[in-house]
């Protein structure tokens, strides 16, 4: 672990899954501090609201001393030089993933030279896992609890008992 790299985990976490967490707990022993940058996402239509998903996101890091949660609008660049971030971390499961994931590494690099991108694979069990998954398949009443922490799957249900679909 390096003692003085700030990491900025950026994502949408809508809902925080399983993937997202093993990425984060990773992450808090490879730096210094993570700050997990939950976006505003108004380009998105999320299930939960943004104060909705600071709670689930901050809940899952209260164990992890050197991680912290944050929002953030506008482009993550910005928010990751404010923060004083070195790295960003980015999640990759697959290869289409990885296909998108080095675009976007390569354009916050021509942005910012001195903020360095590192991919992360969550754990084998995890690495199928998508929160737009998540979403649709509680959504049709399946069981998603075994892809989410147990405070998520009871938002996630309390949520989806309200939603008419």
């Amino acid at each position: 672990m390096s003692a003085t790299l700030v990491a900025v985990y950026p994502g949408t976490f809508d809902p925080i899954t399983l993937g997202h967490q093993n990425l984060v707990e990773r992450a808090s022993r490879l730096f210094g501090s993570v700050v997990v940058a939950v976006a505003a996402a108004h380009h998105k239509k999320t299930l939960f609201t943004l104060d909705e998903r600071l709670a689930m996101v901050r809940e899952i890091a209260v164990p992890l001393g050197n991680v912290r949660v944050e929002t953030f609008t506008g482009l993550v660049r910005d928010f990751a030089v404010a923060q004083g971030a070195a790295v960003m971390v980015r999640g990759v499961r697959s290869v289409t993933d990885f296909d998108f994931e080095t675009q976007l590494a390569g354009m916050n690099r021509a942005l910012a030279p001195d903020l360095d991108t590192v991919f992360l694979t969550p754990d084998a069990r995890y690495q199928f896992i998508s929160s737009t998954l998540v979403r649709e398949i509680a959504t049709l009443k399946g069981d998603v609890g075994q892809f989410v922490a147990p405070s998520v799957h009871a938002r996630l249900m309390a949520k989806l008992s309200c939603v008419k679909t």
